[in-house]
């Protein structure tokens, strides 16, 4: 899946660099000129609301994340838009602390914006927008109303992100499902609404009109990778969401100067970042969105989230040491909120990882499992398994026992939405399995994990790398064969034919890559506990017919995952078999 723009939306993205910034430029200087302790305002409407909410996210983007919320909080319950960003810095807290209280917080203060902005909407509304306007004429809606709407429904996404982290039943998932329903039908009553308004040249119009495509945008973008069954679970019935549609209008949001701005560019960033790589098809995507994101760093060139995706790029390039470098530059220019540490810990642990320096990426691995609260069954399980990876003399010097730290996986899992998190679910597995028995391969937790975090997929661009992996690969096969394992000895097997496809298929060598293939598939009935790898490598079938151009044997191969059910990571690979999917029926 990739971001495709036209001339003219390149030029749009040129227009950003030479006009945009030019009006962004003068509230930098004046923002760098300012008191170090910017004063609070005594009187506020939209305007000036708009104009201090947009310092406060240039204090919170320049690192001084305390300045920022003390600035943003004494208006929050009488300005929509401070209620929002206060509601946003606050959430983003949570998320990164995981602390109850900070989660306490977030859902208190999601709560009071949403009473905040509800004061601002339109009283008594018994239509929605869209028919009030044709009952009344667009002279009945007020501009200010429309803010608010948008206002509240960014809240109502907030609210059901941090009740979710805080409220583990179904009833919190099925209120936060409404809420998301609720948000996304504003954003298109409001869309309706814009389109018959007459085009103003206030101050305050473009935040409006532009925030309203980052809404929109970001749904749509979230709601195309949802397979339908899953859109039915979330009863958020009768919608669906096109991918192009919602880069696009994420990408000219990014591009004009307003107070969502900073948020549609980090949501493009984060997707071709993260989600791209995990769940997309193996097409490389447009450099607008990176050269996108280059002005903003240019602009903020000391912005902490900033420079750490700067670093994910460069991962993604394959240039592992130069993320390193800009991931210890991220440590050291804010101590603040020291919970931004641990992202950069969790990437530093993954460059380790891929350059096959198991000493340091335990390092890492040991600092996240100490003191972030994200995921301490993932963090003991990386501890494990790099410890398998070590030197026995390394592994007495740090006075650790490797089968107790994987038994202790299963302990640590935690739930969301009702349900144990399913990566977590599946290393407490693995860590049973490791920590119980003996004969299995000591690369094989690491080469299972790298896998189930899309990491070939991440080393792609080195295929030195890959080739490294591939002879660790080779030489667990050997092994495997020379002291056959009557429980497992199948199922690892099938792993490695699985892995070495895999990076077979990463090399360009697809007729091998298809051989391991059907290797797994052949072993389907003597399969004893992985039973994930049957369908995943029907998906990596699918997509390796999909690279060679033959679309009919690509969507047969990934037909065949709707056959499985109850397996490892199984939601994940729906997700990707249904984007997968759908790209070869834009192509065929």
């Amino acid at each position: 899946m990739s971001l495709t723009l036209s001339k003219r939306e390149n030029d749009k993205g040129a227009d950003f660099t030479s006009n945009t910034l030019s009006k962004t430029e003068g509230d930098e200087e004046k923002f760098e000129d300012a008191y170090e302790m910017i004063p609070v305002a005594t009187t506020m409407n939209l305007t000036s609301s708009l104009e201090e909410c947009t310092t406060g996210l240039y204090l919170f983007l320049n690192n001084r994340f305390s300045d920022a919320i003390h600035l943003i909080h004494p208006w929050s319950k009488n300005s929509i838009y401070h209620a929002l960003i206060y509601n946003i810095l606050m959430v983003v807290k949570a998320i990164l602390t995981f602390e109850p209280q900070d989660i306490q917080t977030g859902v208190t203060t999601a709560k009071e914006a949403l009473k905040t902005c509800n004061n601002f909407r339109r009283k008594f509304r018994m239509m929605n927008f869209s028919h009030l306007v044709k009952k009344h004429g667009i002279k009945a809606i007020k501009e200010e109303e429309l803010h608010a709407e948008i206002c509240y429904a960014q809240c109502l996404i907030l609210k059901a992100t941090v009740t979710s982290i805080q409220d583990e039943s179904i009833l919190s998932f099925l209120k936060s499902a409404i809420n998301i329903g609720l948000s996304y039908q504003i954003y298109k009553d409001c869309q309706q609404v814009l389109t018959q308004m007459p085009n103003y040249h206030s101050k305050t119009y473009e935040h409006l009109v532009e925030g309203v495509k980052f809404g929109l945008g970001a749904f749509n973008l979230l709601l195309s990778l949802v397979p339908p069954k899953t859109l039915k679970l979330l009863n958020i019935v009768g919608y669906s969401g096109d991918r192009e549609v919602g880069l696009t209008l994420l990408y000219e949001s990014a591009s004009k100067s307003h107070i969502n701005n900073i948020l549609s560019a980090l949501t493009l960033v984060f997707y071709y970042s993260y989600i791209y790589v995990a769940i997309g098809v193996e097409r490389d995507h447009s450099s607008a969105v990176e050269d996108l994101f280059l002005i903003y760093l240019q602009k903020f060139p000391n912005c902490v989230i900033l420079k750490f995706f700067q670093a994910r790029f460069c991962m993604l390039k394959g240039n592992f040491e130069n993320a390193q470098l800009v991931l210890a530059e991220c440590i050291l220019i804010q101590n603040e909120w020291k919970q931004v540490h641990h992202l950069c810990y969790w990437e530093l642990m993954w460059c380790h990882i891929f350059l096959g320096n198991w000493k340091k990426a335990y390092r890492y691995a040991n600092l996240l499992s100490r003191y972030s609260r994200w995921s301490r069954a993932i963090y003991m399980y990386s501890r494990a398994m790099l410890l398998t990876l070590l030197p026995s003399q390394s592994v007495k010097s740090v006075s650790e026992d490797i089968s107790s730290l994987f038994l202790q996986v299963d302990s640590l899992k935690i739930k969301m939405l009702g349900s144990f998190v399913p990566i977590e679910k599946f290393v407490a597995e693995k860590g049973r399995r490791y920590g119980t028995t003996t004969g299995w391969y000591t690369a094989q937790p690491i080469l299972e994990f790298i896998y189930s975090w899309s990491g070939f997929r991440v080393m792609s661009k080195k295929l030195d790398l890959i080739s490294n992996w591939l002879s660790i690969i080779d030489k667990g096969e050997d092994l495997l064969r020379e002291n056959p394992d009557t429980e497992y000895g199948t199922d690892d097997l099938s792993l490695i034919n699985l892995l070495k496809g895999l990076c077979l298929k990463h090399l360009g060598r697809y007729s091998m890559a298809e051989h391991y293939f059907h290797r797994v598939i052949q072993k389907e009935k003597s399969l004893k506990y992985d039973h994930y790898l049957v369908p995943y490598t029907y998906y990596e079938l699918g997509i390796l017919h999909y690279l060679q151009g033959d679309y009919d044997r690509a969507t047969k191969s990934l037909g065949n995952i709707q056959n499985y059910k109850d397996y490892s990571m199984e939601t994940r690979l729906q997700f990707r078999a249904h984007i997968a999917l759908e790209q070869i029926a834009k192509e065929k």
